[in-house]
């Protein structure tokens, strides 16, 4: 494989100047690209006929994060189900925008279930199969015709396992007959930057404002994902939405997707992603959810929980005291927050130590809000409490964790909502 070009050295702050474009309406809208924040995005794997089903895991995916579901049109059924579905999640007092996901009969779907094509917030289409042949521009402009008159984003999403084969077959081609030719996998990732770009200039000539478009890629190798967006970002200024497709199961596809993910973002590439993860069998979807949202703050992109920081523990740390601690504290934080962020502004940003010995405890705590560092094995059973740096307390006997939690409790009050609002 030749060696990836070097990219660009931007901060975890920077982002890359792109059009920005608004999905949804009204308190529920999101802004994707132009600046904003990069948005979390999640697809159900429900059958989209089934209303209550597809209710139920889209109100799940939203109350874990993310910020725009995305849901299966691939039938009537699926279609006519749609403005129940959207009627239903307001009964839940859910409100996220919706995407219709869409291949081969998009076109007809949109046409035939106008109810659908109007409560759905964005489509999807993928230009290696909204059409073959002499019918693939006509449904391609259909599909975009009846975006206009709705106010709907598209995302063109090219894909890898569906590549516009004619478009492929005349690069490859053209290439063959070239004095410097390429390899397949680079003419293939060139057939696929072309194929969105194409596609999101057809697109614009039939009237959808540049406003209304985003652009994915998707591969499955990770330095093909990194290479094709770079070109792709290279070679426009539309919103890209990221994701590695079929990742995979448990940690190799989160690891695969962060590697990629990480790079991309990291160079300002990228205005939306999904992590694309496989379930485990009966697995819990909002997965792929709190994976989005954790690179997303790891890597300094968004803040949206309170961060714990943990030793991983070693010989000097036998006891699992310190490991049930963290544990107990990052659920407290989770479950604390859908109260606090609505009481304490900014609380998000807070951040706390739990420490398993001497050697990094009492330093790690002091760079915490507030930090706990718990004896380790043969220390003297005591347990120093950080607060901004200072050491406030120290816990003893066997309801440390009980006592730490009252004083994070007690330090979140006082620092984000005020004494008065603490003794309320």
């Amino acid at each position: 494989m030749n060696a990836l070009p070097a990219g660009p050295a931007f901060g975890p702050s920077a982002r890359r100047a792109t059009v920005a474009v608004t999905i949804g309406e009204g308190s529920s809208a999101v802004t994707v690209g132009g600046g904003a924040p990069v948005v979390v995005q999640s697809m159900t794997n429900t059958d989209t006929a089934d209303v209550e089903a597809t209710a139920r895991q889209i109100a799940a995916l939203a109350r874990a994060g993310s910020e725009l579901v995305r849901l299966t049109v691939d039938r009537d059924e699926a279609a006519a189900a749609v403005p129940r579905i959207r009627d239903r999640l307001a009964a839940m007092d859910v409100s996220v925008p919706l995407i219709g996901d869409f291949h081969y009969i998009g076109h007809k779907l949109l046409s035939d279930h106008p109810a659908c094509a109007e409560a759905l917030d964005k489509y999807r289409i993928n230009p290696g199969n909204v059409g073959f042949k002499n019918k693939r521009d006509l449904q391609f402009a259909q599909i975009v015709e009846i975006a206009i008159r709705n106010r709907k984003t598209v995302r063109i999403g090219a894909n890898w396992g569906s590549l516009d084969q004619e478009l492929l077959t005349h690069l490859m081609d053209e290439n063959a007959a070239s004095a410097a030719s390429l390899d397949t996998r680079a003419v293939t990732r060139e057939a696929m930057v072309r194929s969105a770009l194409l596609s999101a200039e057809r697109a614009e000539a039939i009237g959808l404002p540049r406003s209304r478009i985003i652009l994915s890629a998707k591969v499955s190798a990770v330095q093909d994902l990194i290479t094709v967006y770079r070109i792709l970002a290279r070679r426009c200024d539309y919103a890209l939405h990221l994701g590695l497709t079929e990742a995979g199961i448990g940690s190799k596809g989160i690891v695969a997707s962060s590697a990629a993910l990480g790079v991309l973002l990291q160079e300002g590439i990228g205005d939306t992603i999904r992590i694309s993860l496989t379930p485990e069998p009966g697995g819990d979807r909002t997965q792929e959810v709190r994976v989005a949202r954790e690179l997303l703050q790891t890597m300094g992109f968004r803040i949206f929980v309170p961060q714990v920081a943990a030793c991983p523990g070693c010989g000097r740390t036998t006891s699992t005291v310190f490991q049930e601690l963290a544990r107990d504290i990052e659920a407290h934080l989770s479950a604390s927050m859908p109260e606090w962020r609505a009481r304490y502004p900014g609380v998000e940003r807070l951040n706390v130590a739990v420490m398993g010995c001497i050697v990094n405890g009492p330093g790690e705590s002091k760079h915490a809000d507030i930090g706990i560092s718990l004896p380790g094995t043969g220390e003297t059973p005591a347990a120093p409490v950080f607060v901004d740096g200072v050491k406030t307390v120290t816990l003893r006997g066997p309801r440390i964790a009980e006592e730490f939690k009252a004083l994070v409790e007690a330090y979140v009050a006082r620092r984000f909502g005020g004494v008065e609002q603490a003794t309320e």
